[in-house]
């Protein structure tokens, strides 16, 4: 089977099943929530119709960004969920077997899932986008604050996100060849998304020192990709952030990482 023929199947197995719209539903959702409350605590404390004394010190200039950039910010968990369950559920439901016959060079069914997961992190990161923007511009609106969608840095800041959610979903795959077991999979993408990183990102912030290693976690490399978020604007107690392409290349390291590691020991291992 050739690499095209091998990129049709994964992208058939990966739209022909309801997870991917399903998980699409829930990130949009979330980050419209998420965007809404930010844009309305942020516009409120900008615009001066809430008390600036017990909010966030930002000026109106920044209130677009960070709120928009809250797709990636914390939807980030979604294209790598996806990304890891391209492999899993394949190890869960033995598909690897036939999958594996038909594709003998095993690589080549890897480069096929890595050019679909681009695909599914792209459309994620448009959704993710849309649901921030519709929801943060909607709510900014409210208290006279300009939303900068004819803003040039606004659609950098789209495209930067966009290729996040992309390397997020190649992080995903890396971690499904490494963690071939689903549910131990998806108990460590959501213990180090929603608690580890969280809390050493948040002491990098308060220890000085602690923030020259914290930049390099792979959520503090994609907030630096990004170029402005809400976790990034908190701060790493003086430490210098990476530059947006640095951070990109750091996701990308960390993926390329996983997937040589998966390669290399569980994506060779007899099936089951």
């Amino acid at each position: 089977m050739t690499l095209l023929a091998a990129t049709r199947s994964e992208y058939t197995k990966q739209f022909t099943t309801a997870g991917w719209w399903v998980l699409g539903i829930v990130l949009m959702v979330y980050v419209a929530f998420t965007a809404g409350v930010l844009a309305f605590v942020f516009g409120g404390v900008a615009s001066g119709r809430l008390g600036a004394a017990t909010g966030p010190a930002v000026s109106a200039d920044g209130v677009p960004a960070l709120v928009y950039s809250t797709a990636s910010a914390v939807g980030y968990v979604f294209p790598l969920l996806i990304g890891t369950l391209m492999v899993t559920t394949e190890f869960r439901h033995k598909t690897l077997t036939p999958t594996f016959l038909a594709t003998p060079r095993r690589g080549v069914v890897l480069v096929g899932k890595f050019v679909v997961g681009v695909l599914v992190g792209l459309l994620y990161g448009i959704l993710g986008s849309l649901a921030a923007i519709a929801a943060g511009a909607g709510v900014l609106s409210i208290f006279g604050i300009d939303a900068e969608l004819t803003s040039p840095d606004t659609w950098v800041l789209v495209g930067r996100m966009l290729l996040a959610f992309a390397l997020w979903a190649v992080v995903g795959i890396g971690v499904g060849t490494v963690v071939r077991n689903q549910v131990a999979a998806i108990v460590i993408v959501l213990a180090v998304t929603l608690f580890i990183e969280p809390i050493i990102r948040t002491l990098g912030g308060v220890v000085e020192g602690f923030g020259d290693v914290v930049k390099w976690f792979p959520s503090a490399a994609s907030d630096a990709l990004v170029g402005q978020t809400i976790f990034g604007a908190m701060g790493t107690a003086g430490a210098d952030a990476l530059e947006w392409w640095m951070g990109g290349l750091v996701l990308l390291g960390y993926a390329v990482v996983l997937l040589v590691i998966g390669l290399f020991t569980t994506w060779r291992r007899d099936i089951d």
